[in-house]
């Protein structure tokens, strides 16, 4: 489904992506892993057109994107949850969902937002809430509800374990495996928590200094070549 070769990126004369691959299919999981600050966010940015690429390719379903802005690869199927989730805090729980389902038909987005509210049912509960009232757990819950109800085949999540409490990582690692289980949609999860990681994947890639330096399966990741790159 993504196809990313040889990706180049800049910020001034720092040279931040050093020809990162990478691929992920449908029905896959797919971990990026890394210490902070080796270019895994910057990769995801680059991957939704929010930073451009300076040189290599990004192809989805075998269409070149690279030059494509942000809400044209969403529109071709491509959400994300970004770090710090960037909910809309003045919204409500269901005015949040409603921007999502933008595109959406009025009755695709009735059966999409229960199935929604099926998996994150503390939604639900709290639908008519400003989203700025939730907690940080529920409000990454909000953020990834969001980007499923864009329908998208590939879905790219950014730290979604940051800051939140076990019982929420739980949920969200519940409802990740049920996406990657239907097998009709691609996950990059991008984390740092190694053990939610490795629970969910199926194959890794690993940063460092902006370029990959180990990849293969999930089974390898527990292998010292990828372990040493994660250690602080």
């Amino acid at each position: 489904m993504l196809q990313v070769e040889h990706v180049n990126q800049y910020y001034g004369s720092s040279h931040t992506l050093r020809g990162v691959s990478l691929a992920v299919e449908k029905g896959q999981c797919m971990a990026l892993l890394g210490r902070n600050g080796v270019g895994k966010t910057t990769l995801l940015k680059c991957l939704m057109g929010v930073l451009p690429v300076a040189r290599g390719k990004v192809s989805w379903n075998g269409r070149d994107i690279t030059k494509l802005k942000p809400h044209q690869r969403a529109k071709a199927g491509i959400a994300y949850v970004p770090q710090g989730r960037e909910i809309f805090a003045r919204l409500t729980v269901e005015e949040n969902l409603t921007m999502g389902m933008a595109t959406l038909s009025s009755r695709e987005a009735s059966v999409i937002s229960g199935e929604v509210y099926e998996l994150f049912p503390v939604l639900k509960e709290m639908k008519h809430r400003r989203g700025g009232d939730l907690s940080g757990g529920q409000q990454q819950q909000l953020a990834i509800a969001r980007a499923m109800l864009q329908k998208p085949g590939l879905i790219i999540l950014d730290e979604p374990t940051e800051g939140i409490q076990p019982s929420i990582i739980k949920d969200i690692g519940r409802v990740i495996r049920m996406l990657r289980e239907r097998g009709d949609i691609g996950i990059l999860l991008c984390e740092q928590y190694f053990d939610f990681a490795h629970e969910l994947a199926d194959k890794f890639v690993v940063m460092s200094r902006g370029e990959v330096v180990a990849s293969g399966d999930a089974a390898e990741m527990g292998g010292e070549h990828v372990r040493r790159h994660l250690a602080v």
